[in-house]
C-alpha cells in the first residue's frame, strides 16, 4: 500500500456556506457525501492534496483542534484506507477512539485507528542518507534491579555518527513506529535510547526480535499486576514546605504510604494537573475563594471521577507562585484524557487548567517527595 502522509494543517474552510462539524456523527456524515470525490482523488492520486487532504484537514480542525492526523493510500485496486494517527500524542488517542468507532461502513473504504504494525521486509525508511532497516538496526535490553518492570531498550544503530545523532534517533524512532505500530510504541516501551556499537559489551539481538521480546515482557507485567486494586482511606499523609530560588514558599502533600507502595509499577502513567491563578496578593498561595475553588476541583476529580479503586490513585500536590500541580498515577491514559479534557474546556474562568499524560511506571516524577 502506498501511504501518503499529510500532517495536520488548519487550512482555509470553503467559501460556501456548510453546518459546522460538533460532533464525530457530523464528521462522519459529511464525509459520506463526499466519498465518492475523495476515493476519486486517492485512488487516481493526481490532485490528492486539492481534492482530499486540503477538504478533509479543516472539517478535522473543526471537530479538535490539533488532534487529528492522517495518511491516506489504496488498501486495494477497489479500497481506499484512511489511517488516523494521533503522530505519538498519547492524550489524543481517545478521541482517536471514539471517531474510528463511529465511522460508517461503506463498501469501498476502510477506517483505520493508529498507524499498524508492518512487515518488516516492508520497511525501508531512508532520512538525510541514511537507511533504517532490519539490516541497519538492532537491540539490547537494560536491566535495573531497582526497576524491575521498566522496559529500557538501547537500540543500536550499524553506522552512527555523533554529528548526526538527531536525524540518527528520529530515523530509528520512525522504523519503531512503522514496525511495531503505533499503539504498541507509544506504550510498551518506557525508556528508549539509539547510539551507536562501539564500547557496547551487550550481545546485540536482531531488531526483528524487538517485537516477541516486548510481547513476552507485557505478558510477565500483566500478570504480576492484573486485579491488583489499591484504596487509600487509611493511608497517611505529609505536608512539605520549602522555598524557590528566589524566597517564595513551596507547600506540598503527598501520601506518603503511596510513595513508600511496592507496587507503583502496577499504575504506570503519571498524570499532572495544572492549575493557575492569580497568587500576587498571597506571595503566590491561594487564598479565599481561589483556595477553596481549587480543593473543590482536586475533591470533584477523586471523589467521582478518578477514583482509587478503579486506577487513579491521587499521590499528592504542590502549590507555589500561583501554580497548584495535582499528581495522579493511573493504570491507563484514556480515562484521565476525557476528564480531563473535559475540565480543561469547562472550568471556573477564574483559573487556567492543563496536564500531561506520560508513561512513569516508577513515579521517577515524584522523587524529590521522597522523605
Amino acid at each position: 500500500m502506498n501511504l501518503l502522509k499529510k500532517l495536520f494543517s488548519t487550512g482555509k474552510a470553503p467559501q460556501t456556506k456548510i453546518a459546522p462539524i460538533k460532533s464525530n456523527e457530523d464528521f462522519w456524515k459529511w464525509f459520506v457525501e463526499h466519498e465518492s470525490d475523495f476515493h476519486r482523488a486517492v485512488d487516481e492520486h493526481k490532485n490528492i492534496e486539492r481534492d482530499f487532504f486540503a477538504r478533509l484537514s479543516p472539517r478535522l480542525n473543526e471537530l479538535r483542534k490539533d488532534c487529528f492526523y492522517f495518511l491516506a493510500g489504496m488498501a486495494d485496486k477497489d479500497t481506499a484506507e484512511l489511517i488516523l494517527t494521533a503522530e505519538g500524542n498519547i492524550r489524543n488517542i481517545p478521541f482517536l477512539e471514539a471517531l474510528v468507532a463511529a465511522a460508517p461502513d461503506l463498501p469501498h473504504w476502510k477506517f483505520t485507528l493508529l498507524k499498524p504494525s508492518l512487515d518488516i521486509q516492508d520497511i525501508n525508511i531512508e532520512m538525510e542518507g541514511y537507511p533504517f532497516n532490519k539490516d541497519t538496526l538492532s537491540f539490547y535490553a537494560n536491566e535495573d534491579p531497582q526497576l524491575p518492570d521498566e522496559i529500557n531498550i538501547t537500540v543500536i544503530y550499524k553506522g552512527y555518527k555523533e554529528k548526526d545523532k538527531d536525524i540518527i534517533s528520529n530515523g530509528s524512532y520512525l522504523f519503531l513506529d512503522n514496525f511495531l505500530g503505533e499503539l504498541e510504541f507509544a506504550t510498551t516501551i518506557d525508556r528508549l535510547e539509539v547510539k551507536g556499537p562501539d564500547g557496547v559489551n551487550s550481545e546485540l539481538i536482531p531488531i526483528e526480535k524487538l517485537k516477541t521480546f516486548l510481547k513476552w515482557r507485557e505478558k510477565e507485567f500483566v500478570e504480576k499486576y492484573e486485579g491488583l486494586r489499591y484504596d487509600t482511606e487509611k493511608d497517611s499523609y505529609s505536608s512539605l514546605e520549602a522555598k524557590t530560588q528566589d524566597g517564595s514558599p513551596v507547600l506540598a502533600t503527598v501520601n506518603n504510604s503511596l510513595l513508600e507502595w511496592d507496587r507503583k509499577a502496577s499504575h504506570p502513567w503519571m498524570c499532572v494537573l495544572r492549575i493557575t491563578y492569580d497568587g500576587s496578593e498571597n506571595n503566590g498561595l491561594p487564598a479565599g475563594e481561589i483556595y477553596h475553588l481549587l480543593n473543590e476541583i482536586e475533591d470533584n476529580l477523586t471523589d467521582n471521577e478518578l477514583k482509587d479503586y478503579e486506577g487513579y490513585l491521587n499521590i499528592g500536590r504542590e502549590t507555589y507562585e500561583g501554580n497548584r500541580n495535582v499528581y495522579f498515577a493511573c493504570k491507563d491514559f484514556r480515562k484521565p484524557s476525557l476528564v480531563l479534557d473535559l475540565l480543561v474546556k469547562d472550568h471556573d474562568t477564574r483559573v487556567s487548567i492543563s496536564f500531561d499524560i506520560y508513561k512513569d511506571k516508577y513515579w521517577q516524577t515524584l522523587n524529590r517527595f521522597m522523605i
